[in-house]
């Protein structure tokens, strides 16, 4: 299982919400590319980073700030690969957050035009509250129902979704394990867990559902989860 600690961009900071508040907003650092330093020293050579303010208005705000992370972690991961005597590599950045249009997509694919082009390179992130997808930036809820819109992205040929139940996401109160493995037991396609992975135990679980990912973000932040200690237990899934 592929382990992402989690960096979401707000005013160019990294910070976490509190069920999808933006009312109820931590900021934890000033230099969201030193914590992506930091992760890739603890073994993570993946980051999901969300653009906050792209989420709620469809702009790219901290396009730059997700370019620095990208640069800081690619070094941070080359130079352990080094150390360690490993094939060097470049860290895995993937971004969510107002990515609504071609030219938001070819911004951060270098200027790639298709979106058939792009493959496997896309993941489509699915936010749920109450059993609906929500939508712009968590604030309002769609007609959608979280089975048959997973299911529609499958029809289209989508082959990565992340999945955030907004109910867990900063709450530190497991996540919801249910949700995952329903959506693993219906579905063909990889599914990244996304809120409420708080402990080591929500990690090793959704590692035993088969869940092909899962996002680790206040639980890092908080000492909660030791991101070394998950990256190992990922890598043995």
């Amino acid at each position: 299982m592929l382990i992402y600690p989690a960096i979401d961009l707000y005013e160019g900071k990294a910070v976490r919400l509190f069920k999808g508040r933006y009312d109820e907003m931590t900021i934890y650092s000033n230099d969201p590319p030193a914590i992506a330093r930091d992760f890739a020293q603890a073994g993570a050579t993946r980051i999901h980073a969300v653009d906050l303010e792209g989420a709620k208005d469809a702009t790219m705000p901290n396009f730059e700030t997700v370019l620095a992370i990208k640069r800081a972690a690619d070094e941070a991961v080359r130079a352990k690969c080094a150390a360690e005597g490993r094939p060097i590599e470049n860290a895995f950045v993937e971004i969510g957050g107002g990515i609504r249009t071609d030219e938001a997509i070819a911004a951060y694919l270098l200027l790639k035009r298709s979106v058939a082009k792009y493959g496997e390179r896309i993941a489509v992130g699915i936010d749920v509250r109450d059993g609906y997808v929500a939508i712009s930036g968590w604030t309002e809820l769609s007609e959608y129902r979280l089975g048959e819109f997973a299911q529609m992205m499958q029809d289209i040929g989508v082959r990565t979704i992340i999945c955030t139940d907004i109910s867990k996401d900063g709450a530190m109160k497991g996540t919801n394990r249910e949700l995952y493995r329903e959506l693993s037991e219906t579905l063909d396609i990889d599914i990244t867990a996304s809120g409420g992975v708080s402990t080591i135990e929500d990690v090793e679980a959704l590692a035993q559902l088969g869940i092909h990912g899962a996002i680790i973000g206040k639980a890092y932040y908080t000492g909660a989860i030791d991101l070394a200690e998950a990256v190992r237990i990922g890598e043995e899934k």
